[in-house]
């Protein structure tokens, strides 16, 4: 008993670097005990014993301290290597002896290990590089949240659909984004979604998935506002196409007998009072036709949008084209860095023609000024036409053809913009300033025509 307590407290004393030179130590006393003692017990002179005294014991130890260093450094290297491997550095490497040794062995097998962290730690860098890059470039908002339905991942899509940055919706809850319908309910399907734009139509598909430990859901919404614009501007097309056909087949012979018959009556020598009201009817009937004609052809652009003819285009020479060519009120072009594109000049013309028009109209109203300006920005370049009007009262019906808030509107001006620039790859929105009174017309193009889907039919 006395002898396991003895042992078991040198266990508990001596380290593992303590008891293997502690044990060598022992284990050498025997020998070089036996050899002083034949020294110095010997027939021989007192140099001798001292010279061979010193020799022994030196050599003792410097075979032990020799080899507690052969033994401690090893395992200092594998601590330090298992350290950093715990930290995540995967760069440091030992200089590992021959693999036919057990120590070798280990050694050889850490930095193996460490070479394979560092393949996968590249690999995973690599794969989340590239996911960065799709949930950038891909057009459907992506939202992953927590167990807490806090937001802890969004895309360049899903900021455009808050209106807000990166920075400023992390950590919110769904509730508090205007989100929470979507975590609830079946998927996919199809749902009203307000979104900074406005009421937009998306489909919404959810996932569950593990991230860091904690259980996440994953949100995809796909917009569908412009599938549906494309089919609504296909069945606009087909109904302007088929109204212009058939009220051109019918203004054509009502304006020609018009002319006709107050032709006839400019022959006649009566100047009754009922001949002069045939003429004024007549020249009624000619004058409104003739304007009816001019309204459908002004529709029938719609339906007749050409492919764009893209070419490189300044935008600061654009839109200082369009501002001049304004005579109602003086618009400020604000400085910006030249940008050079790859589009429709005439059709981008009739786009900011009609935004500036819209604007200047607005701004008439309460005296206010009208201001254009544009940047670049991660391969786009955004341009924006402000005034100082009485604001949008409502924005459902705004690229709808046919309609108008003004008097005398025709209704295609928006809906035409809209057209032009999805045609080039981009798009159009309005919105009220948020600093003060009047509306904001965005324009956003990319500045390279790859990947552009045409809207022509």
């Amino acid at each position: 008993m006395i002898l396991r307590g003895i042992r078991r407290r040198l266990r508990k004393r001596l380290t593992y670097q303590r008891a293997i030179p502690l044990l060598a130590v022992l284990s050498g006393v025997p020998a070089v005990i036996v050899a002083l003692v034949l020294v110095w017990t010997g027939d021989h002179a007192s140099r001798t014993q001292w010279t061979v005294s010193v020799l022994v014991l030196g050599a003792w130890i410097a075979t032990l301290v020799a080899m507690r260093d052969r033994l401690v450094r090893p395992l200092h290297a594998v601590s330090n290597m298992l350290e950093a491997l715990r930290e995540g550095d995967y760069s440091l490497r030992t200089r590992a002896p021959a693999k036919d040794d057990a120590l070798g062995l280990i050694l050889h097998e850490v930095n193996q290990l460490a070479g394979s962290f560092h393949d996968q730690r590249l690999d995973a860098l690599e794969a989340s590089n590239l996911l960065t890059r799709v949930m950038t470039v891909i057009d459907v908002a992506m939202f992953a949240f927590d167990d807490g339905d806090r937001l802890k991942l969004i895309n360049r899509a899903g900021e455009d659909l808050l209106g807000r940055e990166e920075m400023t919706v992390l950590g919110h809850t769904a509730e508090e984004l205007g989100l929470s319908e979507c975590l609830t309910g079946e998927t996919p399907r199809v749902m009203d979604v307000s979104v900074a734009e406005g009421l937009g139509r998306w489909e919404l598909r959810r996932r569950s998935f593990r991230w860091e430990g904690r259980p996440h859901r994953l949100v995809v919404l796909a917009d569908l506002s412009q599938v549906l614009r494309e089919e609504e501007r296909v069945a606009w097309q087909r109904l302007i196409r088929v109204l212009s056909h058939e009220i051109n087949n019918s203004l054509t012979p009502i304006k020609s007998i018009a002319s006709s018959l107050d032709a006839l009556l400019e022959r006649r020598d009566e100047t009754d009072a009922d001949t002069e009201d045939l003429k004024e009817g007549l020249r009624v009937i000619a004058g409104r036709s003739e304007a009816l004609g001019r309204f459908m052809s002004s529709y029938a652009r719609l339906a007749k949008l050409p492919q764009p003819q893209r070419q490189e285009l300044s935008v600061e020479e654009w839109v200082r084209r369009v501002a001049s060519l304004e005579s109602r009120i003086e618009v400020e072009v604000l400085d910006s860095p030249d940008v050079r594109i790859e589009a429709d000049g005439d059709q981008l013309d009739q786009l900011l023609i009609n935004l500036l028009d819209n604007a200047v109209d607005a701004s008439l109203e309460t005296g206010g000024a009208v201001r254009m300006a544009w940047a670049d920005a991660d391969g786009h370049v955004e341009v924006r036409v402000e005034d100082e009007g009485p604001g949008l009262a409502q924005t459902t019906n705004l690229f709808v053809p046919f309609f108008t808030t003004k008097p005398k509107g025709s209704g295609i001006g928006l809906a035409l913009s809209r057209q032009i620039a999805e045609a080039h790859g981009g798009r159009v929105r309005l919105r009220n300033r948020s600093e003060g009174p009047g509306c904001v017309a965005e324009v956003w193009l990319p500045r390279q025509a790859a990947g552009v889907v045409s809207s022509r039919t």
